[in-house]
């Protein structure tokens, strides 16, 4: 649970993030970028900063800004119903972002450095590092996690429809939609 002080600074910092990047956001946009804690109130180790420029039932666009160490936890976009899970296309613009997914083991337990108390649920550790210019395509149904190098991060998200809510993730502690403390 996050307070709406601490919604608004984090709001104010990933506007940082996108000017680093380089990237105009209108002030309406800048509005709408979604402050994720993930219902761990962990916000500087677990969250991230998303827009969302687009999510129709074919495409998403998005720009997620992660602050540094900042981690999205594990998670794994499902087939449900017969329709595929989201694939996505991870972009990094700014700084270094840390990707984990299924896969051979390829990276030694200090990934999950100072997040110990998630290490139960940072189950994959294929590791793919991506700098600005490189991507990585996520196919649905893969298991993934990622973090933000020590600068932070900030990383185009390119996929077929975002069904967030439908997001299976290891940690059952985890609430997708961030909640506002009164």
């Amino acid at each position: 649970m996050l307070t709406i002080q601490q919604v608004e600074k984090a709001r104010h910092n990933a506007i940082s993030f996108f000017d680093r990047a380089g990237l105009v956001l209108t002030e309406k946009e800048k509005l709408e970028i979604e402050i994720a804690d993930f219902g761990l109130s962990d916000f500087e180790k677990i969250g991230l900063e998303v827009l969302v420029y687009v999510n129709t039932k074919r495409v998403c666009a998005k720009e997620i800004v992660m602050f540094p160490g900042q981690t999205c936890p594990e998670h794994v976009h499902v087939t449900k119903n017969g329709v595929p899970g989201k694939e996505e296309t991870f972009r990094c613009r700014w700084g270094k972002v840390y990707l984990y997914v299924s896969g051979p083991v390829n990276c030694d337990k200090s990934v999950v450095k100072g997040l110990d108390q998630y290490a139960d649920y940072l189950k994959v550790a294929h590791e793919v590092v991506l700098e600005p210019g490189e991507q990585y395509t996520i196919l649905p149904d893969t298991l993934h996690w990622f973090r933000a190098g020590d600068d932070g991060a900030v990383v185009s998200e390119f996929s077929t429809m975002s069904t967030d809510a439908q997001d299976v993730f290891t940690d059952p502690r985890i609430n997708r939609f961030t909640l506002l403390a009164e």
